[in-house]
């Protein structure tokens, strides 16, 4: 499951994150509302985490923008503010639950388990299916086995499904990264699971219609 958090407390934001981490989230942190849209621009997740007074942009103003532009992923507010008219406003833009702060941080993955958390999720291709939690790789019914390497830059495309990956990133898996490296890996994966990845010219590679 992949968390975005909006919190301007450097101390609070990195003990959450690590908190969600160890619980087995991926967690990408904003500080300044205007961090969100750039990261939601390159990025889809499963739930927003957001405070609601922090810099430049409230947590308010940007789910409203993100609703705006018809974005549905739900949303979870973390703030100081406890006047019924704050708390009214988070639920008319768009937020699905509400925590005052301070809070007990497994009070938060309770209610993330609880209400958002997607257990049976698995993307296909092909006849190959995948669960990006557990990680189990499938074919035709077979358990398919990967290296670290090539089963971290398929978890990476699968779940960017439709996005381009830039190579950078890929490559960052490599132990020797380069781009005939990386275009070797690309080929045993294809050649093993029988899936098309694109090579998007000057951009990186994709798995397109999951």
């Amino acid at each position: 499951m992949k968390i975005l958090l909006l919190e301007d407390d450097q101390i609070l934001c990195d003990s959450l994150k690590e908190f969600l981490e160890l619980e087995g989230y991926e967690v990408d942190v904003a500080h300044r509302g205007p961090e969100v849209f750039d990261l939601t621009f390159t990025q889809t997740y499963d739930l927003y985490i957001l405070d609601v007074n922090v810099p430049e942009i409230s947590g308010f103003d940007v789910l409203f923008s993100l609703k705006d532009a018809g974005d549905e992923t739900p949303a979870i507010y973390i703030t100081a503010l406890t006047d019924i008219n704050s708390i009214s406003k988070g639920f008319e833009i768009g937020a699905e639950d509400y925590i005052k702060k301070p809070f007990d941080p497994e009070e938060l993955v309770i209610r993330i388990k609880r209400k958002y958390q997607k257990e049976d999720i698995v993307l296909r291709i092909n006849d190959v299916v995948y669960n990006p939690v557990t990680r189990v790789l499938q074919k035709e019914g077979k358990i398919i086995g990967l290296g670290d390497v090539q089963q971290n830059i398929f978890h990476t495309l699968i779940t960017e499904q439709n996005r381009i990956v830039d190579s950078y990133t890929l490559m960052d898996f490599l132990e020797q990264p380069s781009a005939n490296a990386l275009r070797v890996n690309l080929a045993k994966l294809k050649n093993k699971l029988g899936i098309e990845i694109k090579n998007i010219r000057g951009q990186g590679y994709m798995i397109e219609n999951i």
